[in-house]
């Protein structure tokens, strides 16, 4: 073991008249422990976040959205067959998408109606996984459906709505709605809106409020029949196999396709709340990397008050031989030992906590009976976290850095000391 080493660990400990620097050491090794477990929690809380959120947004969406610029998609058959030959896509599906209102007894919601392929899209989206009533296959018509009595009216065609839209609109499975779209036939009077009755056939919850309260949908030929499209629809959706790949597939498509279609990858449609998501984490990295910062200064005090302490002893390695980079590196090693045994402290705690932290949340909960994020406001069905192997490594580097950084000033500063004047009062 080099003597430097050997002597910073018997630094570690102060002599009993000098106690205090012993427990300055501790409060400055948990300040740094402190200061990783909370950066490894907040950082693992909030990656939990965007991935809850991305797979909320790829769960209901599609990874690529193909659309013809100014119009709509006549011959749209041939154009799925033509995008299901690129590499790395999976599946596609046809969809309609027009804005219209929803009319229960005296309750009225503005909806995005979107027309789909029920059996294409289960292959896409994951929207039938989020079914909590009905059946998204509910959409398509009943065998036998035809009416044959001409006085009797035919069935309703089906209609499938979100969680917080029903609730609003006081809304079960098996009700009836009116589905009213303002682009209406121009009648002598102006534009009369077009209405027809629907069926509630099923609702779905996506844990996304805005997509629960906003989004209706029916089988693609009734949207077409009711928006007067014939047989054209207004994109085409795809799933890929990289969902970190849409990017240069999207590019790659539009190159291919011309000025007349545009594609959109998942994250060009929600690069808004995803820029927010990534900026949020930067921001909390820097500010609770201010609780490392403050254990520095910790560090820097306690080996300030240890070269106060022992001058003497310097002044002697220094009269033996040392020289002053010795010096320097014993309380450098000093000031690391505390950094290392802070960070190794914190990153344990903190990934236990972290892997944990949904059942702890859950058992404050149960011990206080008070609700931390209540599922009505903040619309979570749990408390996600996910740990990140590189970001513990970002986190324990940044600071040992820190810690190391801290030592260098009090360091250099004892392998100043000169042995005449540390002995002058001896």
């Amino acid at each position: 073991m080099p003597y430097e080493l050997f002597i910073s660990l018997r630094y570690l400990k102060a002599k009993r008249r000098s106690a205090f620097i012993s427990i300055i050491t501790l409060i400055s090794t948990a300040g740094v422990a402190l200061g990783v477990m909370a950066l490894i929690i907040v950082l693992a809380v909030m990656t939990g976040f965007e991935m809850d959120l991305k797979d909320k947004i790829l769960g209901t969406n599609a990874h690529i959205v193909v659309m013809k610029s100014g119009g709509t998609i006549d011959d749209y058959g041939a154009l799925m067959e033509k995008l299901g030959k690129y590499e790395g896509v999976v599946a596609a599906t046809p969809f309609i998408y027009n804005q219209v209102m929803l009319a229960s007894g005296k309750n009225v919601s503005g909806v995005v109606l979107r027309g789909i392929d029920p059996e294409s899209d289960m292959k896409v989206t994951n929207l039938h996984k989020a079914m909590i009533a009905g059946k998204l296959s509910a959409l398509l018509p009943e065998p036998g459906s035809i009416v044959l009595n001409k006085n009797s009216e035919p069935p309703l065609p089906g209609l499938v709505i979100g969680k917080e839209l029903a609730r609003n609109l006081n809304l079960f499975v098996g009700d009836r709605v009116n589905v009213v779209s303002p682009m209406g036939n121009i009648t002598p009077l102006g534009m009369i809106p077009k209405m027809k009755g629907y069926r509630v056939a099923g609702i779905f919850h996506t844990g996304m409020f805005e997509y629960d309260s906003t989004l209706a949908y029916v089988w693609l030929k009734d949207a077409q029949s009711f928006l007067g499209l014939g047989d054209s629809v207004t994109g085409i959706q795809l799933k890929v196999s990289d969902v970190y790949g849409t990017t240069a597939l999207s590019k790659r498509i539009n190159t291919d396709l011309g000025l007349s279609y545009h594609a959109r990858d998942w994250m060009q449609m929600n690069k808004n709340i995803l820029f927010a998501l990534k900026t949020e984490k930067v921001v909390m990295f820097i500010i609770l990397t201010l609780i490392v910062l403050v254990a520095a200064f910790g560090i820097a005090s306690t080996l300030f008050m240890l070269v106060m302490e022992k001058t003497r002893d310097i002044a002697i390695l220094k009269s033996m031989g040392a020289t002053g980079r010795s010096i320097m590196k014993i309380f450098i090693l000093e000031g690391l030992i505390i950094g290392f045994s802070g960070t190794a402290v914190g990153v344990v705690s903190g990934l236990l906590i972290a892997k944990n932290l949904e059942g702890i949340v859950g058992l404050v909960q149960r011990v206080t009976g008070f609700e931390l994020f209540s599922r009505d406001i903040y619309y979570l069905d749990r408390f996600p976290s996910h740990v990140v192997p590189a970001d513990v490594l970002v986190i324990s580097v940044t600071a040992v850095i820190i810690s190391f950084i801290a030592t260098l000033y009090p360091s250099w500063q004892a392998s100043r000391l000169l042995p005449s004047e540390a002995l002058r009062y001896e």
